[in-house]
């Protein structure tokens, strides 16, 4: 029975399509995205160089994180006045209530797009 090393070691690319090694174990030279980001740079529209593979204990099932090459990565483009504004805006719609207009300096929940208080009157509706 193979191990889950075994399982996730690839670096033909023979088994997987493309270069995979298991988790953490990746070779100098090669970047996930947030790690690319950590960094200053971005993927450019390089294609994927290989993949970390960690197979679940539980039910056998692979979790992959794509890996991208570090010297094909470019800087990432600097955010303009109108990306900010853009930005704003859309902070400030996940914050406002659309049934009673007040903004709070939170984000609203998603699960039931209002605020507690306009929920809370929503359920004694119902309930009466």
């Amino acid at each position: 029975m193979p191990t889950a090393y075994t399982r996730c070691f690839d670096p033909t690319g023979a088994r997987y399509g493309i270069p995979t090694y298991p988790w953490r174990m990746a070779p100098d030279g090669y970047a996930t995205r947030r790690q690319l980001r950590a960094r200053g740079l971005r993927p450019g529209g390089q294609p994927i160089a290989a993949q970390l593979m960690l197979i679940n204990r539980r039910c056998g099932t692979p979790r992959v994180a794509f890996l991208y090459r570090v010297d094909l990565a470019l800087p990432v483009r600097p955010m303009t006045s109108r990306k900010w504004g853009a930005l704003a805006l859309a902070m400030l719609a996940r914050r406002t209530c659309p049934k009673c207009c007040v903004t709070y300096s939170y984000c609203l929940s998603t699960r039931h797009g209002i605020c507690g208080l306009c929920l809370a009157a929503e359920e004694q509706r119902t309930a009466a």
